[in-house]
């Protein structure tokens, strides 16, 4: 069965619907990795084979991007003291990242990470992708707060995507 439907559609293209997804659970993982101290390869197989594309309590959790899911965890594990004093930097004096809560910290690295790791994703797609991931977790100041501090981090690493 094709994702055209009866009228004669066109297919719907699910491929930014799966890239948001393996944010979210790359977010949630990073989460779950920062408090309860669990494993890369055990984090990259708990979420692959239990949370991923299946249904809890009845609502369908949406399909993800493996390979995203896959390359933003392991990212930020891998690149985590390059992008920590990045943050650090971005933040107000006095909130160094060590001090931020801990879902917010996930979603400023996963952001951050792909900021300097994937250039081949647009800066301004990554940081409205990241206020979104964060939308679903945070209240609207925290979520400014990911706007801001992402924005400069793009504007400052990616001042040509800006025209700066």
């Amino acid at each position: 069965m094709s994702d055209a439907n009866s009228a004669g559609q066109k297919p719907v293209n699910h491929k930014p619907l799966r890239k948001s997804a393996a944010r979210l659970n790359a977010v949630q993982a990073l989460y779950q990795m920062d408090l309860a101290q669990t494993p890369l390869p055990e984090i990259l197989a708990q979420f692959e084979s239990h949370w991923i594309g299946q249904e809890i309590e009845g609502d369908e959790i949406a399909s993800a991007d493996l390979t995203l899911f896959r390359d933003v965890v392991g990212g930020v594990v891998r690149e985590q003291r390059v992008i920590d004093p990045m943050l650090d930097a971005a933040l107000v004096k006095g909130w160094p990242l060590k001090r931020i809560e801990t879902v917010l910290r996930a979603v400023l690295r996963a952001g951050a990470y792909e900021l300097h790791g994937r250039p081949d994703i647009p800066a301004r797609v990554v940081v409205a992708e990241y206020v979104n991931v964060a939308a679903a977790f945070l209240d609207r100041e925290e979520t400014g707060m990911v706007n801001a501090v992402l924005d400069g981090l793009a504007r400052e690493m990616r001042a040509g995507e800006f025209g700066n």
